[in-house]
């Protein structure tokens, strides 16, 4: 299933992408309207802990619209809707993993870390599919894009063993980890270079795990004005998503709806010779394979 969260008539709401249409059901609307379930959270975080449960509900609210009198009064199109990040807030700062791809470490001058290596983003700077971010010239003048295959955290939990770690996975989505550069280089750390307005866009959607038996596969292009700068593989993982999961959760609780950044493959900015920063006018789009598309303006 292909979940997303939108803003439509100025509320947000949550709800599957429509089969074969460009369109999203409105589940929180069919509930309301048709009351279809005893009861249905009113947030998709909210429903991220009940895992397979919470996708059959969704299913049954999807199904009861498409069977009602007027289908068509429960879904909107694409084109309709302000597209937010599959997770629009997460519970705590979004978990980024640095250097997990030995060819990108390479680029950025030295060799694969011995221990993981980890950062955060602040959950303001969160921002969905199509969006418009400034490349905060004011600030930086090297603004770098960052590829990179995310995980949705369902069901919480503390020092999770590796052989359970897919257990508390939800699902997945993409991120471009949008980062200062030289910001990171200044302050001597990566939390404010890294939480720049609108530098963590998400999306389009989640992809329930059920659809992504094999997440350690999955090809990653990203794509600036249509130039192909990354062209990489999760397969290439250092540290795969089980281990960042059994690793990061002995060190901090998981919950519901945190989001993993699982670090990206070379080709970002800082690694040409000269670097190719992102200036105002730029797009980039970043695809991974059974996800789709997450598309970013720069201004």
């Amino acid at each position: 299933m292909k979940l997303l969260s939108f803003r439509y008539e100025g509320k947000e709401a949550f709800g599957p992408k429509v089969k074969k249409e460009e369109a999203v059901w409105d589940v929180l609307k069919i509930q309301n309207e048709l009351g279809v379930l005893p009861f249905f959270p009113a947030q998709l975080i909210e429903g991220l802990s009940q895992g397979v449960e919470f996708v059959e509900q969704i299913r049954k609210l999807a199904d009861a619209a498409a069977h009602s009198e007027n289908p068509d009064d429960y879904k909107h199109s694409f084109s309709d809707i302000e597209w937010l990040a599959p997770v629009p807030r997460t519970p705590k700062n979004v978990i980024c993993i640095g250097r997990n791809y030995s060819e990108h470490a390479k680029e950025m001058g030295g060799d694969a870390p011995v221990d993981l290596v980890v950062f955060t983003k602040s959950p303001a700077s969160i921002t969905g599919d199509d969006a418009t971010v400034p490349v905060h010239s004011e600030l930086t003048d090297s603004f770098d894009y960052e590829g990179e295959l995310a995980v949705i955290i369902g069901k919480g939990g503390s020092s999770i063993p590796k052989r359970m770690a897919y257990d508390h996975v939800f699902g997945y989505t993409i991120a471009n980890d949008l980062t200062a550069r030289d910001l990171q280089s200044k302050h001597q750390q990566y939390f404010l270079g890294k939480s720049l307005e609108k530098s963590c866009p998400m999306g389009p959607y989640i992809v329930t795990k059920d659809e992504i038996p094999q997440a350690q596969n999955l090809s990653i292009v990203t794509k600036v004005n249509e130039e192909i700068r990354q062209n990489g593989n999760t397969k290439d993982m250092i540290r795969r998503v089980d281990d960042l999961i059994s690793e990061i959760s002995k060190y901090t609780p998981l919950e519901p709806g945190d989001v993993i950044l699982t670090g990206t493959p070379a080709g970002v900015g800082k690694g040409f010779n000269p670097p190719k920063f992102l200036k105002a006018g730029d797009t980039v789009k970043v695809s991974i394979e059974s996800i789709g598309t997450l598309v970013t303006h720069l201004s």
